[in-house]
């Protein structure tokens, strides 16, 4: 929405014409430059705001992992942000998804995606590695040219009240207070402006351990020699999950079908300490954990380099009462942390990004930001609850012990139902056909005028 007195101007990025805001110098301070931090970033940049900085505490921006999913719901946001080829360069287009017995290796179900993907949702299914959607993030976010970048700062106190956080300087090593005018933390499953957030309330801050830990490990095609048995791994567009009692493996291809990306669930032994996201985890325990899975596995375990297998807790949060206080709020893992049995972790950070862009770029004066972010909870929350919950009971079907029941579950399922709801076809239209964008601009305004009237009781 423009104002005749206020005309559109260029994305740098795109070279489209973007609408200008209500308040474009608004100051926008970002909490993690992960996927929800930069997407915010990025998403605030498109819609034309000029004062935007992130605060992130490593050192470096980089991606820890493996492979990941760019679903439909997913790519119609990156690409309305005009960085899907970035993300997809590499990428490796899903043809069909194959959920197999582990011991076995015999295919339970397999679902035909070239049959209905892109014609029904608008985007193919694609995997690529972490690093690949992280890159086109950053790389959108710089070309904005509006959005900077503060690495190396640790905060080490919250003012919700003042809507200002303390940081101290990387170089000074003195603490500082960063004023703003809207805080936006995206700082993950152990968020510490989540936990401050909390005490205002007295409630304790506790993120639940799940009793599941998962590796992240890959293999190079080169290491197969090209062995007949693994090679179509790699040259196929093929997802595979194999699943069985507390575990299962789900791989696919990336980057340009050269690595074979596989990421694990099984019980965690606390190899991981608790204050530890991830660590190096050891190869030998780790094909003891699946040493009753399928030669083929087998195969591929035993090729994974010695050093290169990533171990880390699965963690949840209870769902919180409110992910907003005063003029800041929460974003992605810090609010809704999510398993990744239905692929959707990343994808649900950067609606919730997609969400704020719109949402702030319609008011017009700062009094209103609090309803505003008030609003972007009020859409966001029903849909990221059902996802959590959506794939917290994924995980319990598919590693349920009685091999049987599970069996026949996926020879009965219905067309359009499966098991395994990352494969579900009535999932899929949940999920891949929300467009967040039009579903915030839609929500917005009768949303918005219903908090004005209970606040002020007036009319927006």
């Amino acid at each position: 929405m423009t104002d005749s007195n206020n005309p559109p101007s260029k994305n740098n990025m795109t070279g489209t014409i973007v609408p200008t805001p209500g308040i474009p110098d608004l100051r926008i301070r970002i909490i993690g430059a992960g996927m929800g931090g930069m997407g915010t970033a990025l998403a605030l940049a498109q819609q034309g705001f000029k004062d935007i900085a992130v605060y992130e505490q490593a050192p470096a921006l980089g991606e820890v992992g493996a492979g990941i999913n760019i679903p439909p719901n997913l790519a119609r946001v990156l690409d309305g942000w005009g960085v899907l080829d970035i993300c997809n360069g590499e990428g490796v287009v899903i043809e069909k998804a194959n959920v197999l017995d582990c011991a076995t290796d015999e295919i339970l179900t397999s679902v035909s995606y070239e049959d209905y993907m892109e014609q029904t949702y608008g985007y193919p299914f694609v995997t690529v590695h972490r690093a690949g959607l992280q890159r086109c993030l950053v790389e959108g976010a710089k070309r904005s040219g509006v959005v900077k970048t503060h690495l190396g700062s640790h905060i080490t106190q919250y003012d919700f009240d003042n809507t200002r956080f303390q940081v101290v300087n990387p170089e000074t090593k003195q603490p500082e207070w960063v004023e703003a005018d809207v805080i936006i933390a995206a700082d993950g499953v152990k968020s510490k402006a989540r936990e401050a957030m909390l005490a205002r309330t007295g409630i304790k801050d506790e993120v639940e351990d799940t009793g599941q830990a998962a590796y992240r490990i890959m293999v190079r095609r080169s290491a197969i020699k090209e062995d007949p048995e693994l090679l179509p791994f790699f040259t196929g567009s093929q997802s595979y999950r194999w699943i069985g009692e507390k575990r299962h493996i789900i791989a696919y291809p990336i980057e340009s079908h050269d690595l074979f990306n596989m990421s694990t669930t099984q019980p965690d032994r606390n190899f991981v300490q608790a204050d530890t996201w991830t660590a190096a985890g050891s190869k030998e325990e780790m094909l003891q954990t699946f040493h009753d899975f399928c030669p083929r596995v087998q195969k591929l375990l035993q090729l994974v380099p010695e050093g290169e297998v990533l171990e880390w807790k699965l963690r949840v949060h209870k769902p919180l009462p409110e992910w907003v206080d005063g003029n800041a709020a929460l974003v992605g893992d810090a609010c809704h942390p999510t398993l990744p049995h239905i692929a959707q972790g990343a994808a649900q950070a950067i609606e919730d990004a997609a969400c704020l862009g719109v949402i702030l770029s319609k008011i017009k004066d700062k009094k209103d930001i609090h309803s505003a972010l008030e609003v972007y909870q009020e859409i966001r929350k029903p849909r990221t609850d059902w996802a959590v919950l959506t794939a917290a009971e994924n995980s319990k079907g598919l590693h349920t012990n009685d091999k049987d029941a599970r069996n026949a579950a996926f020879a009965s399922s219905a067309p359009g139902s499966n098991p395994d709801k990352m494969i579900s076809r009535d999932v899929h239209d949940k999920l891949f056909m929300y467009d967040i964008v039009k579903e915030t601009e839609k929500q917005f305004e009768d949303l918005f005028s219903k908090r004005s009237v209970a606040t002020t009781g007036k009319s927006a």
